[in-house]
C-alpha cells in the first residue's frame, strides 16, 4: 500500500494507465473465452490463430491498437475483423478502471475479477443464448471462497473471525434470495406464457452475481438491471414493430446481458445507494 500511495502521489496517471491496459490485455483473453468455451475448446492451447489457420504473432495481438493499425482486417488473409475485439477490450479496460478509482486495491482486484465474468458470460449469452457454468456455478464458488477471505467485499472490515463469518452469511444470502425469487418469476412468467419465460442459466448467474454483491446487489441486478436494459434497448423494440409483416423480427432476447448490466451497475457506482435504500425498508419492517 505504501508503494501504492507513493505512485499515486508522484505518478497521479501512472497507476489508472496501467490498470487500463491491465484491462485491455485481459479484454484480449476474454475475446478468446467468449469464443472458444461455448465450443468446448481450450481457451489456453492453441495459441491465438486466424480464421485461415494461421497463428497471429504476439504484435498483431495487441489490445485495441492491432485492430485499428490493421484497419479491421487479418493480415495473413485480410479477413475483415469483428469491431467487437477492441470493444471488449476497451470495456473491460474501462471497467477495470472504474472498480480501481471505486475501492481500496485488494476490493478493487476482486471487483476485476467479477468484471471479467459478467463481461465473458454476456457475450456469450448474447451470440448462444446461453451462460456456461464456468461463469454461473464457477463463479458462485468463486464469490463464496472470496467473500470468506476478503470479507471488505461485503463492507466488513478485516480483522476477527466475525468479518469472516458475516461476509460468508451475505454472500449466501445474496444465492439464495437472488435465485428464490428469479425462480419464481420464471415459474409465474411460464405459466403466464405457455413458454420458458428465463432459462436456468439465469437463475445459475444471479447465483454467481449474489455471492459477489449480497443480496441488495443479487435484487438490483434483477430488477434495476431489467429496468436499465429495458430503456436501452426500447428504441430497438419499437423498430421491430414496425417491420413489414414478412420480415423477420426479434423472438427472444438473453436475459443475462441485464443481470450482468445491474451487477455492474450495482457494484461501480449505486451500491452505497442502493445499501441505504433496502436499509431503510428493513428498519420499517422490523420496528
Amino acid at each position: 500500500m505504501e508503494v501504492i500511495n507513493s505512485l499515486e502521489t508522484t505518478m497521479p496517471y501512472f497507476i489508472p494507465i496501467c490498470v487500463f491496459i491491465f484491462g485491455a490485455m485481459w479484454g484480449s483473453f476474454l475475446n478468446v473465452c467468449i469464443y472458444r468455451i461455448p465450443e468446448g475448446q481450450s481457451v489456453v492451447r492453441p495459441p491465438s490463430t486466424c480464421q485461415c489457420g494461421q497463428r497471429i504473432p504476439f504484435y498483431f495481438n495487441l489490445p485495441i491498437i492491432a485492430w485499428f493499425l490493421l484497419k479491421g482486417k487479418a493480415a495473413c488473409c485480410d479477413e475483415k475483423l469483428s469491431v467487437r475485439y477492441p470493444l471488449v477490450e476497451a470495456l473491460t479496460g474501462v471497467l477495470f478502471l472504474c472498480s480501481w478509482l471505486s475501492y481500496q486495491p485488494i476490493v478493487a482486484f476482486v471487483g476485476m475479477l467479477f468484471v471479467a465474468i459478467l463481461i465473458a458470460a454476456t457475450f456469450i449469452d448474447l451470440d448462444h443464448m446461453i451462460i456456461p457454468d464456468v461463469f454461473s456455478i464457477g463463479g458462485m464458488i468463486l464469490g463464496f471462497m472470496v467473500s470468506i477471505f476478503i470479507p471488505e467485499l461485503h463492507g466488513f472490515s478485516q480483522g476477527g473471525i466475525e468479518a469472516h463469518w458475516y461476509s460468508w452469511i451475505e454472500a449466501m444470502l445474496g444465492v439464495f434470495i437472488g435465485t428464490s425469487i428469479i425462480y419464481w418469476i420464471a415459474t409465474i412468467g411460464e405459466i403466464i406464457l405457455k413458454k420458458p419465460a428465463m432459462g436456468e442459466g439465469d437463475v445459475k448467474f444471479l447465483a454467481a452475481i449474489g455471492a459477489f454483491t449480497g443480496w441488495q446487489g443479487a435484487l438490483f441486478s434483477l430488477f434495476g438491471g431489467a429496468f436499465i436494459g429495458t430503456i436501452i434497448i426500447l428504441p430497438y423494440l419499437l423498430m421491430q414493430q414496425l417491420k413489414k409483416p414478412k420480415e423477420p423480427k426479434l423472438q427472444e432476447l438473453p436475459f443475462g446481458p441485464f443481470l450482468a448490466l445491474g451487477a455492474i451497475v450495482y457494484f461501480l457506482w449505486l451500491n452505497n445507494f442502493v445499501d441505504a435504500y433496502f436499509a431503510q425498508i428493513v428498519n420499517i419492517f422490523t420496528l
